[in-house]
């Protein structure tokens, strides 16, 4: 129906709770202002509200109609193509568009965050003219001389506050001249780029080797042809996939094309900058949490005005509003922490940049040495283009690994021990020799657990269900998962009983005192959650290790991949069978990932490495396989197992995760979902029984999940879609859709 007081109406996606888009009509004073990912303000049940637009159109879906009230932006926030991307989203992860619209720009940009502004100071004159002023002026106004000595030695101009920590001066001297002609003082935007005084060298291109000039090759032909293509580049640790990456961004800039490149975790972001500053200077921005808000903000916009090519960031520097996008790269692609799980939508960075690259026509280059089943089983099957590299770059070896059964180890100790003899004489070797060591320990805090002798309780969380973490360096039992915090006890809560309190399980606080007990002059740097939480952190401590400030790096997940250290030649692998007893069908490919990228650590350089594994399942044939790196023969085995149990690659898996404060409640709607998913789906596709997650209680509030596989995700959305607009629930209780869902325990 065409509305009578509008030639053109707005289908704009409201930023409340909505799950649709709203019409509203175009006033004549906007109708050549307004265009398609704009931000408006319209009214809703008599309050302004925030939207986007999603579509311009001549007709209306119903009348009266509201009128658009006033333009929040002068340009588009959202392109077209991620526009596109977040359609597709709200759908595959059955999510509401208004949701997968925050989760795509950054609350700064939502919020209409400023660019930081400053007073500039540039000479109104030529250098003569100063100079001749200054002589003239030096006896009777000494400020303003030492004003114009500097302004002489400045190529352009200086921030009005740098040239007064110069002079050591107030604004005065500066505005008289300023006032008399001399100096011009003027408002400039100032970029506050996380990049600024980050030290780095110049490289030049590496000469490739047979297997990265191939995989350069593959990559290049699909580039060039402006053609959509997944490439899987697979190959050791080591054996130079960043030098293609390189090289593959190099000619994606001589086109004229952006660049997104992701990376797994914040640690790596300085390690991969620096590399990617030696090359490409001046046009690089960098995308991730632990940036400031007015650092993402200037960024962002950065990034959008097309004056960095080149985006570095974490999962969520995939949605950047980066113009001609030509080359997307998902390094460590295999990795867990590509996963959004805690919140819609419950996205796969990998997976939406394939998305991304298949509506732009771009290269997609997924990059790992122990890909996941999924990326390797599509790579088999033609899907992906397969590019192995099979050797280490620059004729290195790969590190020699043994696999230490700890049973017999505790038995020569006659108890517990953190490490082996070998380790400990390799570690001693490489302190001698100037090398470096990496121990890998998946566990931080000082203890793992408090419990009582006498009855076997544990201390737990009081609002969550998880173990307490002693961590010596607070004297506090820690949650890890809300941050809850209390003293050490007296005595068990439960039996009464005093002096049973006893503690077990290791963290790599403990492996941290334990070695400076062996070995007293040894340097250490721990780096884990404990000791990143600050900005900078990472960048400070790999900085510390990468310069030979430390003998011995001590790390959780945050040292297992990426790090690249010619001197370390020795890594040990403190624990490395504690997630193969989780009862998860990923659990065998989790250890083999860590275990394999972990190893990849040493012997980067010319140096030969070695690794050694400390296990209590040394006959384990998950471990013997990533000793060997041997990711083929690790794959045709989990895959016949995955194949036969009907899990990914083979059929789609979906959990619908549901929590709240009331525990009955909770799995009575729980079990409800359940019965109505049943008679929704036909009989190819599995609904499984309601169980209690594996934290099951998780900030005061219970946790169950149900898990559906079938063929194929739409018809399992479809029926999430019915049974959610039909099924009404408690307000306390969340209801969330975790589609390819990478556990199914937690």
């Amino acid at each position: 129906m065409k509305g009578t007081d509008y030639e053109l109406f707005a289908s704009v996606i409201l930023e409340v709770n909505i799950n649709k888009t709203l019409d509203y009509g175009v006033p004549k004073e906007l109708v050549d202002q307004v265009k398609p990912g704009m931000k408006v303000t319209v009214p809703l049940r008599g309050r302004p509200q925030v939207g986007f637009i999603h579509e311009l159109k001549s007709t209306c879906d119903y009348v009266p109609v509201q009128p658009i009230k006033s333009l929040s932006s002068s340009d588009k926030l959202i392109t077209e193509e991620v526009f596109e991307l977040a359609l597709w989203m709200a759908r595959y992860y059955c999510t509401p568009l208004n949701k997968v619209l925050k989760a795509i720009l950054p609350s700064t940009i939502r919020k209409d965050g400023q660019h930081k502004q400053q007073l500039s100071v540039t000479r109104n004159k030529t250098r003569e003219d100063l100079a001749s002023y200054c002589v003239s002026i030096r006896n009777r106004y000494p400020k303003q001389a030492e004003v114009l000595d500097a302004m002489l030695t400045v190529k352009k101009g200086i921030l009005l506050t740098e040239l007064q920590e110069i002079v050591g001066c107030q604004r005065g001297p500066i505005n008289t001249l300023a006032k008399n002609g001399y100096l011009s003082i003027d408002t400039v935007r100032v970029d506050r780029s996380p990049l600024e005084n980050a030290e780095y060298f110049k490289t030049k291109p590496k000469t490739l080797n047979p297997d990265q000039a191939k995989a350069l090759h593959n990559i290049l032909q699909s580039l060039e042809a402006q053609r959509f293509e997944t490439h899987l580049l697979y190959g050791v640790t080591g054996s130079g996939k960043t030098e293609v990456y390189l090289q593959a961004i190099d000619r994606a800039l001589q086109l004229n094309k952006g660049t997104i490149m992701l990376v797994p975790e914040i640690s790596l972001t300085p390690q991969t900058v620096e590399r990617f500053r030696s090359r490409f200077e001046g046009q690089i921005a960098i995308l991730h949490h632990r940036l400031s808000q007015g650092e993402r903000f200037d960024e962002w916009h950065k990034i959008k005005e097309g004056r960095a090519k080149i985006v570095i960031g974490a999962r969520s520097a995939i949605f950047c509003p980066l113009p001609d996008v030509g080359l997307i790269i998902v390094d460590e692609e295999h990795e867990s922490s590509y996963k959004q799980s805690e919140e819609a939508p419950c996205y796969n960075a990998r997976d939406i940049a394939v998305m991304r690259g298949l509506k732009s026509n771009s290269s997609v280059i997924l990059g790992s040495a122990t890909p996941s089943l999924e990326s390797f089983y599509n790579a088999k099957t033609g899907k992906y283009t397969l590019s192995k590299l099979d050797n280490r770059a620059n004729n290195a070896y790969k590190p020699k690994v043994k696999i230490v059964d700890m049973k017999h180890e505790y038995a020569k100790s006659k108890g517990f021990t953190n490490f082996c003899e070998e380790l400990l004489d390799g570690i001693k070797k490489r302190q001698k020799l100037g090398e470096q060591t990496i121990l890998f320990l998946n566990r931080r805090g000082y203890h793992t657990v408090l419990m009582c002798k006498s009855c076997g309780e544990a201390i737990r969380c009081e609002h969550c269900d998880v173990s307490l973490t002693y961590h010596k360096m607070t004297s506090l039992l820690a949650c890890h998962l809300c941050g809850f915090t209390r003293p050490k006890p007296a005595f068990c809560p439960k039996c009464k009983s005093p002096e049973t309190m006893q503690f077990k399980g290791v963290g790599t606080e403990q492996v941290e005192k334990s070695l400076y007990a062996i070995f007293p002059d040894i340097r250490i740097i721990r780096l884990d959650a404990d000791t990143t939480r600050h900005k900078g952190s990472h960048q400070k401590l790999l900085r510390e290790f990468g310069t030979g400030k430390a003998d011995v790096l001590i790390g959780t997940q945050m040292v297992a991949k990426g790090l690249h250290f010619p001197q370390v030649t020795l890594v040990g692998v403190l624990n490395s069978d504690a997630t193969l007893n989780m009862p998860d069908f990923r659990a065998s490919e989790t250890v083999f990932q860590l275990i394999t990228q972990v190893s990849g650590r040493s012997g980067r350089g010319s140096l030969p490495g070695e690794v050694i594994i400390q296990s209590c399942m040394s006959e384990n044939r998950t471990i013997q396989l990533a000793a060997e790196q041997d990711y083929d023969a690790f794959y045709e085995e989990e895959v016949v197992s995955r194949d036969y149990f009907n899990y990914p690659p083979f059929q789609k898996l979906v959990k619908v995760c549901f929590s709240g404060t009331n525990q009955e409640l909770t799995h009575k709607l729980a079990v409800r979902w359940s019965q109505l998913l049943v008679n929704g789906l036909s009989k190819e596709y599995e609904v499984y029984p309601v169980v209690a997650s594996g934290y099951a209680k998780v900030k005061d509030r219970f946790r169950y999940h149900l898990l559906v596989r079938g063929p194929s995700v739409s018809p399992i959305n479809h029926v999430l879609t019915k049974v959610s607009e039909h099924l009404k629930k408690p307000k306390d209780i969340k209801v969330l859709f975790d589609i390819d869902t990478l556990s199914t325990y937690f």
